[in-house]
């Protein structure tokens, strides 16, 4: 087991279409989203991550969820990588994830602490050993934001020791982490998880990042990351300050409304979410579009 699970990774967005036999009058729309998979590392991406929070995971049947994943792995073919979320509220679910996943052929998976549960710290590493015990990459994910569970530099530290763990998404918001990460646990690949200090997380020492925005603006996205990874300071800033306060929606509770509306704004498809997302309102619509219009405008002027 070798494979890095860093670079720039998309935590994809699922497209749906109507359907009135579907839960909530919405299908997953697998043709697109298969596009959408194949663009993005066209476009330059490392990879793709279905099934993650921002793919509405845990809005979808079983039969979906596997469904998804398998587009995302079939499209993306040996052009690139796929880390498929297996999130679960216990361990034995987590694992039938990853199970399923390496049935699949994904190249890794991303895991989540048990969720909808506040799991004490010897609970969260014996999910992640029972998630590893499956054989492929684990990238953990800390989201203390959603979870309630923080996964702390000295916890990483522990779970970094399980085999098979080779990174971590880092999604505090704290970029003092990055290097507290690299000291306790000097193997483990960190991955920016927050847009919103991507470049501040990519100087410190991340060299990955799982990424929201970049469905939105990849060929951006991958050219921010390079520069970063080059040292390439004022560079990076420049491209990087006038897209930051799009970034910020990464990081807000209607982040998948707000990345799927950017989407339709630069021309993809981005749509409808399942309940319990529902529709921004019209203040965060216009507040929206006002950051995303300063993004794309620097873009195009670029």
């Amino acid at each position: 087991m070798t494979e890095r699970l860093d670079g720039v990774i998309v935590a994809t967005a699922l497209p749906y279409t109507p359907d009135d036999a579907a839960p909530a009058g919405l299908r997953p729309d697998l043709d697109r989203y298969a596009e959408h998979c194949r663009w993005l590392v066209e476009s330059g991406c490392r990879g793709v991550g279905p099934n993650g929070s921002l793919g509405e995971y845990s809005s979808l049947t079983d039969a979906e969820r596997r469904e998804v994943a398998r587009t995302a792995i079939e499209a993306v073919g040996d052009n690139g990588i796929v880390v498929v979320g297996v999130h679960g509220v216990g361990a034995h679910q987590a694992k039938h994830w990853a199970e399923v996943a390496a049935e699949d052929g994904a190249h890794g998976v991303l895991c989540l602490p048990p969720t909808m549960y506040r799991a004490n710290p010897g609970e969260v590493i014996e999910h992640f050993a029972a998630v590893a015990s499956v054989g492929l990459p684990v990238m953990v994910y800390n989201n203390p934001i959603d979870t309630k569970v923080d996964l702390t530099p000295a916890l990483v530290a522990e779970i970094a020791q399980i085999d098979n763990v080779v990174a971590i998404k880092e999604f505090s918001g704290d970029v003092r982490r990055v290097l507290e990460i690299r000291e306790a646990a000097p193997d483990l690949t960190v991955v920016a998880g927050a847009d919103d200090v991507v470049l501040e997380s990519l100087l410190m020492g991340a060299t990955g990042w799982f990424a929201g925005f970049p469905n939105v603006f990849p060929v951006e996205s991958v050219r921010l990351y390079e520069l970063a990874l080059q040292g390439k300071v004022a560079e990076a800033r420049a491209l990087y300050e006038p897209m930051v306060a799009a970034f910020r929606w990464d990081s807000r509770t209607e982040f998948v409304q707000a990345i799927k509306h950017s989407m339709d704004m630069v021309g993809r498809f981005g749509g409808q979410c399942r309940p319990p997302r529902g529709p921004l309102s019209p203040e965060q619509l216009s507040a929206l579009e006002a950051d995303m219009r300063r993004a794309v405008d620097a873009v195009q002027a670029a």
